[in-house]
């Protein structure tokens, strides 16, 4: 069969793109951005790409088109695909179908931590010789490629809420019908499709229908809204995991006071099931390896064994990624773009660092945070860096240097890139640490910030 995919260069349709191919099918797509580094693994696995969404492009006349979420009506594309009657589905849909439906899934779904979480989890069971397929939004250092088939019967799925096309405004997660179910944790986000909290726990509440009984969910006792999603109908059987225990709690851990969590003990009702050193640091990434661990026990994983497979678990492209380092100064990449997010990521970091300077550098580039939604609670997550700097660019429709007035004379607003680039090196000093934040390139910050700082004056 071939087919042809509609928005291929995101990470998850890249993905389904990568999963088509090792099914054996012939896969062509196209993208508004076509350039590395997904252009070079779809070219590398044989998979034809065009720049664009021209019509012209039907005229390879597949036997179905996927359509990403990239895509909406009005775009010329999709009108020819809609007239011509021509067969279309969505990634999540076809990926439900054509790979998940004899699979034993385990999907990972929450604000935040899924691609962390989803990595970790992969990981422990790839250790345990299970050699399970994936797909998960970014790029898991230990595979070093964010999708494979697999080997029957695990397949593990990093689940995301955000809406599946623009014909079906369910949640991704829908489609997937987990065995074994991870709930991180759950906020606000996404304020382009949902208009509020609880818009979000519904879709939640789907999810948690679609768990069998002899299924199990595997939840974050300490989030208050999850708790809710959980009251309004669950019909599994469910293990709860929160860092600091307490009632009705299965696991825990226990870390060394003032520790940075590259070191703890894990507990399961109470019992020592070992310690972890790894490189992983910050209480959420704590939790993160608790879900783990949790999800793959339900697979079958003795414990012993997940932990002995996080004490080699590379970490995950992105996600407090160390870039380089130059004049002594560490630039390090991460995904972080939601207020928690931030401040766990901060706080993590100043747990490794100690009284070392971190600047903070931060695009509020998603959707949600351009809408201006969390500018109440921004300034406090990043309380806890020592300088700020913000990449405010006309598109950012609110008022920033208002929203950073309570950091006073540590915080920067900066509208334009190359002043920002300029500024910030000035400014950076040996033994600092840059904390680049942001879901998107950043217009290759990280790579040039390393530049400016190794070239002499």
């Amino acid at each position: 069969m071939h087919i042809h995919i509609l928005g291929i260069c995101g990470t998850f349709m890249g993905g389904i793109a990568a999963l088509a191919r090792a099914t054996g099918h012939r896969v062509t797509g196209s993208d508004r951005n076509v350039y590395p580094p997904m252009s070079t693994q779809l070219a590398a696995l044989g998979i034809e790409l065009i720049e664009g969404y021209g019509i012209e492009q039907l005229e390879l006349k597949p036997d179905m088109i996927v359509i990403g979420n990239v895509m909406s009506r009005g775009m010329p594309v999709i009108e020819a695909v809609l007239e011509r009657a021509l067969p279309y589905t969505s990634g999540p849909e076809w990926l439900a179908a054509a790979v998940l439906r004899d699979r034993w899934v385990l999907a990972v779904a929450g604000t935040h931590g899924k691609t962390s979480t989803s990595s970790m989890l992969a990981w422990i069971l790839e250790h345990a010789g299970l050699a399970p397929g994936f797909l998960i939004g970014g790029m898991p250092e230990n595979f070093g490629l964010s999708a494979r088939l697999g080997a029957a019967p695990f397949f593990v799925i990093e689940a995301d809420e955000y809406d599946t096309a623009f014909f079906d405004k369910r949640a991704k997660f829908a489609h997937y019908r987990p065995r074994t179910l991870v709930l991180n944790n759950l906020e606000y986000d996404h304020a382009d499709i949902y208009p509020d909290l609880a818009s979000i726990e519904r879709q939640f509440q789907h999810l948690l229908r679609t768990v069998p009984g002899g299924g199990r969910i595997v939840c974050n006792a300490a989030d208050a809204a999850l708790q809710r999603v959980l009251a309004a109908g669950c019909w599994t059987p469910v293990e709860r995991f929160a860092g600091n225990g307490g009632a009705g709690v299965q696991w825990s851990v226990r870390v060394p006071a003032g520790g940075d969590y590259s070191r703890f003990q894990v507990l399961l009702e109470g019992r020592d099931c070992g310690t972890l050193s790894w490189s992983g640091i910050g209480a959420h990434n704590a939790d993160n390896a608790l879900a783990a661990l949790a999800a793959a026990r339900h697979a079958g994983v003795p414990v012993e064994l997940g932990i002995e497979a996080l004490a080699h678990f590379q970490g995950v492209a992105r996600r407090m990624q160390l870039r380089g380092e130059a004049a002594g100064v560490r630039v390090y990449d991460d995904f972080a773009h939601h207020p928690t997010a931030i401040a766990t990521t901060i706080d993590g970091l100043r747990r490794r660092v100690g009284r070392e300077r971190i600047v903070a550098v931060l695009e509020p580039r998603s959707q949600t945070m351009r809408l201006g939604v969390h500018q109440q609670t921004l300034a406090r997550a990043l309380d806890g860096a020592d300088e700020v700097w913000l990449y405010a660019p006309p598109s950012v429709g609110w008022d920033v240097r208002a929203a950073m007035a309570p950091l006073g004379a540590r915080a920067h607003v900066v509208a334009d890139l190359d002043t920002l680039l300029l500024e910030l090196s000035r400014s950076l000093k040996g033994a600092d640490h840059a904390l680049i934040m942001s879901n998107g390139g950043f217009g290759g910050l990280h790579t040039r910030l390393l530049q400016a700082l190794g070239t002499p004056p």
